[in-house]
């Protein structure tokens, strides 16, 4: 070796070890900004985790609704297609009442409507009959507005239809007539 190879080693030797490069101290200053990366990327995905339980867990509660609603509101449409037999056996029972000698039809057609009305009843159908009652928009449609000094203005003054509910929901709104205050 000539001289200046050797002074190369020399000069090596004489460097301290921090300034060399330590290369335990080198990989963990290129690990901390990798195990950054990791750490928020693992929340993230924990994030990511607990959205999806969060959203299953309200499809799973969403569905069970709907299917609670559906039991609940199946008939509604053949209730639907009922509610004109109920109107006409109504109808009959007071034509009958009105005739002479139909007394005995107007108390068997009266007997099964009741029998009719109750069925619904057990199946969470209310009948809505607001006579004499004030005039909700929600549960009573108005077909006209008749000035009556004698009632209270704004009040249901006659039944032209009966309403119908399904478990608290309206299937059906009352058909009415209203008072109207008397104009002066």
């Amino acid at each position: 070796m000539s001289d200046n190879d050797n002074s190369d080693t020399q000069d090596n030797e004489q460097i301290p070890e921090d300034v060399q490069g330590d290369p335990e101290t080198s990989q963990q200053d290129t690990d901390a900004p990798e195990a950054e990366g990791i750490e928020a990327e693992l929340a993230k995905t924990k994030d990511q985790l607990l959205r999806t339980i969060a959203e299953s867990e309200n499809i799973r509660r969403r569905a069970s609704r709907d299917v609670e609603n559906a039991h609940k509101f199946a008939v509604e449409k053949l209730l639907n297609d009922l509610f004109p037999v109920l109107d006409s056996l109504e109808k009959a029972v007071e034509t009958a009442n009105e005739t002479e000698g139909a007394s005995a039809i107007a108390e068997g057609v009266e007997l099964s409507l009741k029998m009719f009305v109750s069925t619904l009843e057990k199946s969470g159908v209310a009948q809505i009959d607001p006579l004499g009652e004030p005039f909700d928009p929600q549960q009573h449609e108005a077909m006209a507005m008749v000035p009556n000094p004698d009632a209270e203005p704004n009040s249901v003054m006659e039944v032209m239809q009966k309403g119908y509910s399904l478990n608290e929901r309206l299937v059906r709104a009352a058909k009415v007539i209203v008072t109207k205050a008397a104009e002066s």
